[in-house]
């Protein structure tokens, strides 16, 4: 590998490493401001005028782009992903991230084929995705997470409520015995109650925040408990059976598909890896592929075509609804 590459992947690690340190830096933490952000000037009536003008003035570029931002419906969907996520940065900050990937991706581009704009523009494009691959992972990290959680939340409460403990209660309950990611959301929950918001109102921004058929089963059983009455305890014990079960198929069919799936990452991963390493030992062997004319392009689409359909089929076939 050329000494040049691996300065330019040390040098952008380090930046992205810069970039995340200053922003922590200047920005404290708003978590329960980013959250209630759609309910307007509720913090801001309940904080002092002086602590809203120094956050405000903890990051100006910051605060300008989120203003420039603000009411636009990618701003409000990225927000939304972000939330899902857990991840503690602002839409400007994550599209600031966005743009110092893809230049970064441009210039390993650069540095391993500098006569050839496609890959640069390739590297670019990809540079562009990672962000969004990491959201991506760590929303579905974070959900598997939530989901294993719900049981052992949903016994809690029953516990509490059969306790004599109120909803509210039991929730505070919750979120100081069980790990995170629950944890965090139920205290989330409490919180925006105590800031003044109706239950139903704090259950459906967790709900937006998580997005799990298991959560909106229990949050669906809540409210209408609240609006029609009955034993919330046997109630949520009947939710509790379900969700488990439901667990435990999905963890059998995650062992009885998992050759499937390795099957599949084999299929993505396996062609684009030979193909960058004989292009960094044997750089005119594989160029051939593209400087043959048509016939190669062709060939390296309809390799493209193969590897994107057999993902998908796979996927299909390994994805068990229950």
């Amino acid at each position: 590998m050329p000494p040049q590459l691996i300065a330019l992947m040390i040098g952008g690690v380090a930046l992205v490493i810069l970039v995340a340190g200053a922003i922590s830096a200047l920005r404290p933490n708003r978590e329960i401001e980013q959250r209630l952000e759609q309910f307007g000037g509720t913090l801001r009536e309940i904080r002092p005028a002086k602590e809203q003008e120094t956050r405000q003035r903890s990051s100006p570029l910051g605060d300008r782009l989120n203003q420039a931002l603000a009411g636009r419906g990618f701003a409000e969907d990225l927000s939304t992903q972000l939330a899902r996520a857990d991840l503690k940065m602002t839409v400007g900050e994550f599209l600031a991230l966005q743009v110092i990937s893809i230049f970064l991706g441009g210039a390993i581009g650069w540095l391993l084929a500098s006569d050839s704009i496609v890959f640069i523009i390739l590297m670019a494009v990809v540079g562009f995705f990672v962000p969004r691959f990491f959201i991506g992972f760590k929303q579905r990290a974070r959900l598997k997470a939530f989901n294993n959680q719900l049981g052992d939340f949903l016994n809690l409460m029953v516990n509490g409520l059969r306790a004599g403990y109120s909803p509210t209660q039991a929730m505070e309950a919750v979120a100081s015995e069980l790990p995170p990611p629950l944890s965090t959301e139920v205290a989330r929950v409490v919180q925006e109650m105590q800031l003044g918001l109706t239950m139903e109102q704090a259950l459906n921004n967790m709900l937006r925040r998580v997005k799990s058929d298991d959560l909106d089963l229990i949050v669906t059983a809540m409210n209408v408990q609240r609006e029609v009455g009955g034993n919330l305890a046997e109630i949520l014990d009947t939710i509790s059976h379900t969700i488990r079960e439901r667990v435990r198929i999905k963890g059998e069919i995650g062992v009885l598909t998992a050759q499937g799936r390795i099957t599949m990452y084999v299929i993505v991963f396996l062609p684009i890896g030979i193909t960058a390493f004989l292009y960094l030992i044997n750089r005119q062997y594989i160029s051939l592929l593209f400087n043959s004319g048509p016939c190669g392009w062709a060939m390296a689409m309809c390799g493209i075509l193969g590897i994107t359909s057999g993902y998908f089929t796979i996927r299909r076939i390994v994805s068990i609804e229950v």
